[in-house]
């Protein structure tokens, strides 16, 4: 009953879903009048460039025997997804997400696109930081960061997200995924470029 949860956790919390975690919780919490239908359409926008379009990639990467799995268990499987994800934010930032209209989201997928380059420069080195850690350590460090920046109560969130964080390091712990150390680097990897990019927008 425990390796089916722990193993759902990691499945439901994969760093491709990350992103749209963010993106949503901004548009939930943002006191700005932003017009319903640019909500709409970015939020779609998103979907497929974040979610739809790298499940499209990875399966045309597992046809061609690149990957084998969804978790990238080796450095080797790494490479090519996170060159392509990198290509994608930065398509995002600039067609969909520019400077000049909504400023945290566009730093959010700055931050994004640091620390994915990060982990890639990591895999080209051998070593496999966890991009689960990486992606939930970049969206609770943004959460923070709004509720200081809209003035906002969101204890229980972040309460929420604490105890999601060890959970998902004592999952990918309890599959071998990773080691310590691997969880380690990946949390610093996601949570420091939101914390550098924060004197940008905040």
């Amino acid at each position: 009953m425990m390796n089916a949860i722990l193993k759902s956790i990691s499945f439901i919390f994969h760093p491709i879903l990350m992103p749209m975690l963010g993106v949503l919780f901004y548009f939930s919490k943002s006191p700005r009048y932003i017009p319903i239908e640019i909500v709409q359409a970015k939020i779609i926008s998103l979907f497929i460039l974040t979610v739809l379009l790298p499940i499209l990639l990875y399966f045309l990467l597992k046809t061609m025997g690149k990957t084998s799995t969804i978790y990238l268990e080796s450095t080797q499987e790494r490479i090519t997804p996170l060159i392509l994800n990198s290509i994608i934010i930065l398509l995002i930032l600039m067609r969909v997400l520019p400077s000049s209209e909504i400023i945290e989201l566009y730093y959010f997928f700055i931050g994004i696109l640091i620390t994915t380059l990060s982990c890639l420069i990591l895999a080209f080195l051998k070593f496999k930081a966890s991009l689960h850690m990486a992606g939930i350590a970049g969206i609770f460090m943004f959460y923070v960061a709004l509720s200081i920046h809209f003035s906002i109560n969101i204890n229980g969130t972040l309460a929420l997200m604490a105890i999601l964080i060890g959970a998902i390091a004592t999952s990918r712990l309890h599959m071998k995924a990773h080691s310590y150390k691997e969880l380690i680097v990946g949390f610093f990897m996601g949570f420091i470029p939101q914390l550098i990019l924060v004197n940008y927008w905040l």
